[in-house]
């Protein structure tokens, strides 16, 4: 804001202008005859006379105040510029953009749950985004007692009831409390129609409102990951097959010579035994498929009056086909 010369014209502009700045109000002693509007990109010019609204102007452009701006006022419509005399007025220009803002807890928040009495303290953060909505309403409460309103005013008074309405939309009925990301969308909706209530007498409106993450302590968080790669596997009984064949290939498992070569015989053993009885297995109902609907000639089926052959030897494992002795020890089949 420049300082003018009352024997000269104005340029009613917003010479200070940031982009964390929500609105800026132009004052002077007085708009002298000739004086010029600027109006840039992004911003409304709003002239207020005796504290009230006289005329807003929202296209861009540079204007002549007396003959394209006064004729527009709604109570100065008529006003006539004197010789030494000039329009006792001021200029509220406002940022019309979104404003797009971080924020995260400052403390833990204690949230009650069954599973822990003293409540799960969670941190959270993310983004919220917000406009001015109403002139009348930002003028009224704010721009009346202050020249400009930036950004940081606005997360500050957001903030502080942030951690409420967070332990709020937290404690709604059925939520998990180990799984607070997968209803992140409806805590989000939640907390954006409350914030939007509470700025609502100021002119101010929350678009969104966004919870990019929970972080919990980080003894639970392990907790949490263990649970997940838990549930990944699925079947434990193979969990713990595929962990202690890893750990003897990468050498985990010691404890002396004799505990780590027992625990390679009996890894070893285990898994011969569920080869045998998958082999067992599946040569069985091959033979059944093959069998069924096949007789011979004196009508019965195959085996159907003397028991059956076994296909692998009871004494060394070798597989025997229809022989009635193991060819390789020698049992008798």
């Amino acid at each position: 804001m420049g300082l003018f010369s009352k024997q000269f014209a104005n340029v009613v502009e917003w010479q200070e202008f940031r982009e964390d700045m929500i609105f800026y109000k132009w004052s002077n002693d007085e708009i002298k005859k000739g004086s010029r509007l600027i109006i840039r990109p992004g911003q409304d010019a709003v002239f207020l006379y005796n504290g009230k609204i006289e005329g807003i102007f929202k296209d861009e452009g540079d204007y002549d105040i007396e003959s394209q701006i006064i004729p527009f006022l709604s109570t100065l419509s008529g006003f006539k510029f004197g010789f030494n005399s000039g329009m006792r007025a001021e200029v509220l220009f406002i940022n019309t953009k979104e404003f797009i803002v971080k924020w995260g807890t400052q403390n833990a928040i204690n949230i009650p749950t069954p599973q822990l009495p003293g409540g799960m303290p969670i941190r959270a953060n993310g983004t919220f985004t917000f406009k001015v909505s109403d002139y009348v309403k930002l003028i009224d409460k704010i721009a009346g007692v202050k020249d400009s309103y930036l950004v940081e005013d606005v997360r500050l008074r957001i903030v502080t009831i942030l951690d409420q309405l967070l332990m709020k939309w937290i404690s709604k009925e059925g939520k998990d409390m180990f799984n607070l990301q997968a209803n992140s969308f409806d805590i989000s909706s939640g907390i954006r129609t409350d914030l939007d209530m509470q700025l609502f007498d100021s002119g101010l409106t929350v678009t969104a409102f966004n919870v990019m993450s929970f972080t919990y302590p980080e003894e639970i968080q392990k907790i949490i990951n263990k649970n997940a790669s838990y549930s990944m596997v699925g079947d434990m009984n193979r969990y713990q097959q595929m962990a202690m064949t890893e750990g003897i290939a990468n050498g985990q498992v010691k404890g002396g010579g004799v505990a780590s070569d027992m625990a390679g015989m009996m890894m070893g053993m285990n898994m011969a035994n569920q080869i045998m009885q998958n082999m067992n297995q599946t040569n069985q109902q091959g033979n059944a498929q093959n069998g069924s609907g096949q007789t011979n000639q004196s009508g019965t089926t195959p085996n159907q009056n003397s028991p059956g052959k076994p296909n692998f030897c009871p004494n060394c494992g070798t597989k025997t086909g229809e022989a009635n002795f193991c060819f390789n020890c020698g049992q008798k089949l």
